[in-house]
């Protein structure tokens, strides 16, 4: 395994982090143990989960994936072990089920302690808003939803405040944010900056061999701003293991299962997994591993996010991290780049 410091900290994580949002749906609790023993055993000690986990979001599941890890911290005696994150759910009729209030206070303070409950745990090390409560270009959204997102209240000083509350009394270590814009993210640092209140260290958004919009413009704030990627969906849903290619539907995969999760799922899309998986047959590489290497060796990712529902690509995926690409390779995905730019929104 290879390591880093989440920014600004000396909190050593794997460049490898354990997703888990599966857990409690498409995965059981014993699978969610084994998933944790094996990549913790493989020098993974980077896990992060969510409050409205395991997904697709229902009231039957809320909570259910931090169960389980509540659950093998407690069989194990792992906590100090591991390096945790989890996230506060944005507003929204999606999580309607959860609260409405949004990233108030009364609400992320419902949040954090439910989250410590399922947990088992004392503390989280890194809590992170999940989206914005403003309208903004994520979850598949290309153009900037500018008809409404104006409208919206900026509450960035008041979160900040609450969230300096829970790392005042221990419960939070650090804060990050998910699937932020540059210009949310720099709003967030100036209020930490004028405020003297803790700073965002990391943003947890989408990016992958057919989505590399975080580079447009989200890259060059990670790197002079010192904010660490942590990359969800390096392998578009599945996209970018080669499984869908030609209209496959296998059973038991997540868009099959989820079809209302196809944001990467376009005929541009398939059209640039082919030619990627070309090069990494050339290589004598899986598409799986030239897809999660390409992002293992980016300089402004933190940490790749890997999630998996059977330990065989569990074991593929946490691999990964041992595959170096040559400038060869590296300059053939550029060429398929240029040819089709971001086919997924």
């Amino acid at each position: 395994m290879k390591y880093t410091t989440l920014p600004n900290t000396d909190i050593k994580v794997s460049k490898i982090c354990l997703g888990t949002m599966t857990w409690g749906n498409q995965n059981t609790e014993a699978e969610g143990h084994q998933q944790m023993d094996y990549a913790l055993e493989n020098g993974v000690n980077f896990f992060d989960t969510a409050e409205l986990y395991s997904i697709p979001a229902t009231s039957e599941t809320y909570g259910a994936t931090e169960k389980i890890i509540g659950t093998w911290f407690k069989k194990t005696r792992n906590r100090e072990k591991v390096v945790l994150a989890s996230k506060i759910a944005g507003s929204g009729d999606y999580t309607a089920h959860i609260r409405k209030d949004g990233f108030s206070k009364r609400a992320i303070t419902e949040a954090v302690e439910g989250s410590l409950k399922r947990l088992q745990t004392d503390y989280i090390d890194l809590y992170q808003l999940h989206w914005p409560e403003r309208g903004a270009n994520c979850f598949g959204v290309r153009d900037y939803p500018f008809q409404y997102a104006t409208k919206e209240a900026e509450n960035h000083l008041e979160i900040l405040e609450t969230l300096n509350g829970f790392v005042k009394e221990g419960k939070i270590k650090q804060i990050g944010l998910s699937n932020e814009t540059p210009w949310g993210t720099m709003k967030y640092l100036q209020e930490a900056t004028i405020h003297d209140l803790p700073r965002m260290i990391t943003i947890q958004n989408s990016y992958s061999l057919i989505h590399r919009a975080y580079e447009y413009g989200m890259s060059e704030v990670s790197l002079r701003e010192n904010i660490g990627l942590l990359v969800y969906s390096p392998l578009a849903f599945g996209v970018l293991s080669g499984k869908y290619i030609g209209g496959k539907k296998p059973s038991d995969a997540r868009v099959t299962l989820f079809p209302a999760y196809n944001r990467y799922s376009t005929a541009e899309s398939e059209k640039a997994v082919i030619e990627y998986q070309k090069i990494a047959q050339k290589h004598g590489l899986t598409l799986t591993e030239l897809s999660l290497a390409f992002v293992n060796q980016l300089p402004f990712v933190t940490s790749n996010i890997i999630g998996a529902t059977k330990m065989s690509q569990l074991k593929e995926n946490i691999g990964s991290i041992n595959i170096n690409l040559s400038e060869d390779i590296l300059k053939e995905i550029e060429g398929v780049h240029k040819v089709i730019p971001n086919p997924a929104p």
